[in-house]
């Protein structure tokens, strides 16, 4: 008995990336992204993809979208023609658009890849979550204000900074400049008394 998903040894065989979780907007359209590394290139004659969709963790995977030589949408009632497949096997990527987001489409998608001469296939799933509206807005108001704060004593900190450098600056020129008046006083003392040109 072989399992469904044989898992590859690590460092062997293909790794198939797609995020945990995705979350969208009831009625928007969604990228479920799964990408995959291979060490060969893809064929489309050998390559195989397939995405299934399960409403829960142990319940039955439906399968709805599918490359054999070419893409294959099952239209899954569920589905209808929401589907799009927006990936490029070629560059290693098998995404798919979900457009116009239903609250009953939430659930998990699994992404399964198989690219001889690859000997395992490789697996990812997501789970997406629909959000009936945007998240809430006090969250950003926090970081709003957290980002102000801080970006505020930022500016305060530049600011001393700043002043520090420049009456820094100023002291330095006044120093300067009565180093040049004593030299300058020295120079008509000097000048201003004719004994010392005769001794």
């Amino acid at each position: 008995l072989t399992p469904l998903h044989p898992a590859a040894p690590p460092g062997l065989g293909m790794e198939v990336m797609a995020p945990p979780t995705i979350s969208a907007l009831n009625g928007t359209s969604v990228k479920l992204s799964c990408t995959f590394n291979s060490c060969y290139k893809v064929e489309n004659k050998q390559f195989s993809l397939n995405w299934t969709y399960q409403e829960c963790s142990n319940c039955s995977e439906e399968l709805f979208l599918q490359f054999r030589m070419k893409i294959m949408n099952k239209q899954l009632d569920r589905f209808g023609n929401r589907v799009e497949f927006t990936g490029n096997p070629a560059k290693y990527d098998v995404s798919f658009t979900l457009k116009n987001v239903q609250l009953e489409d939430e659930g998990i998608y699994n992404c399964y890849v198989l690219n001889p001469p690859d000997r395992h296939r490789g697996y990812a799933s997501i789970s997406l979550k629909v959000l009936t509206e945007e998240p809430p807005k006090h969250d950003s108001t926090v970081a709003v204000i957290v980002g102000a704060s801080v970006g505020g004593f930022l500016a305060v900190v530049i600011l001393v900074l700043m002043v520090v450098k420049c009456v820094r600056r100023k002291k330095q020129q006044r120093l300067n400049t009565d180093d040049q008046k004593t030299e300058e006083e020295g120079k008509t003392d000097g000048e201003g008394n004719p004994d010392e040109g005769t001794k």
